[in-house]
C-alpha cells in the first residue's frame, strides 16, 4: 500500500500564487489588482498550488446575508496541480487560516461556474451550504476570434460593451456570450451566523454525465475587485 503523502498547508507568496493560477486554473489568470489572502499547499515538500480569497467582484457579495463588507468574503481561486491529498481537505484548513489572520470574518462565498462543467463537488465534500443557481441567461462576455472575452476586458480597451461596438472594432463575427450562471455556495464561520443563513440552503445539484468525465481541481470564483488582508 502506498504511503499518504506529508501534507503541509501555509501562507503563498504572490509570485507563488501567480504562478498556480496561471498554470492550475481553468482561467488561466491571477486576479491583476488588489490583496488577497493566498494559502499555499505543499506535498512531500513539493508545491501543488494554492488557495485564494478576496472581497469579490459583486459590491452586494453579502448583502443577502445581511453583513457588513468585512465581515465577509469571497474564495476566488483553488488552482492546484496533480495531487493526492483531497481538494476539501486543503480547502477546510485553508479556512482556518483565513479565519485566524481576520477574526472579523463571518463568512465565505463561493461559485462553481456552470460554463465550465462545474457543480461544486468540492463545497459539498466540505458540507458548505448550497444557495441556487445564479446568473443563467446573463451576458457577460463575447466570442471575438473564437475566444470568450469577458466584457470588462472589452472595456479596458477602450470598447463599449455592445456587440456593436464590438464587431466595429475588434472582429466583424463576434458573437454575444450568455452564460449558463454558477452555482453559489457558502459556508459560515461560526455558529451564530449558521444559525442565520442555514434557512437558505437547498439541496445540492448533482454531477452531470459532463462533469463525471473527468476531476475539477481548479474550482474558484469571480475575480475580485477590493483589497482584503494581505499575506506573502
Amino acid at each position: 500500500m502506498s504511503q499518504k503523502p506529508k501534507l503541509r498547508v501555509d501562507w503563498a507568496s504572490h509570485e507563488a500564487a501567480k504562478f498556480a493560477c496561471v498554470n492550475w486554473h481553468y482561467s488561466g489568470l491571477m486576479p491583476s489588482f488588489g490583496k488577497f489572502v493566498k494559502v499555499g499547499a505543499w506535498e512531500n515538500g513539493k508545491f501543488i498550488g494554492v488557495v485564494v480569497f478576496g472581497r469579490g467582484a459583486n459590491p452586494s457579495l453579502l448583502k443577502p446575508y445581511n453583513l457588513l463588507q468585512d465581515q465577509g468574503c469571497e474564495l476566488v481561486r483553488i488552482a492546484l496541480r496533480q495531487h493526492e491529498t483531497p481538494v476539501s481537505k486543503i480547502l477546510t484548513i485553508a479556512l482556518k487560516f483565513l479565519k485566524k489572520a481576520n477574526p472579523k470574518l463571518r463568512l465565505v462565498v463561493s461559485y462553481a461556474d456552470v460554463d465550465q462543467n462545474h457543480h461544486g463537488g468540492i463545497y459539498q465534500a466540505s458540507n458548505w451550504l448550497y444557495t441556487g443557481h445564479k446568473g443563467k441567461g446573463s451576458r457577460s462576455s463575447f466570442i471575438i476570434n473564437g475566444e470568450k472575452i469577458h466584457a470588462k476586458t472589452v472595456a479596458s480597451k477602450g470598447v463599449r460593451q455592445t456587440l456593436e461596438e464590438v464587431r466595429k472594432h475588434l472582429d466583424p463575427n463576434a458573437e454575444n456570450f450568455y452564460t449558463l450562471g454558477k452555482h453559489c455556495y457558502i459556508m459560515p464561520l461560526d455558529k451564530k451566523i449558521r444559525a442565520e443563513v442555514v434557512h437558505l440552503s437547498k439541496p445540492y445539484p448533482k454531477r452531470t454525465k459532463e462533469q463525471a468525465l473527468g476531476d475539477q481541481p481548479s474550482l474558484g470564483g469571480a475575480t475580485p475587485t477590493c483589497t482584503l488582508q494581505p499575506n506573502g
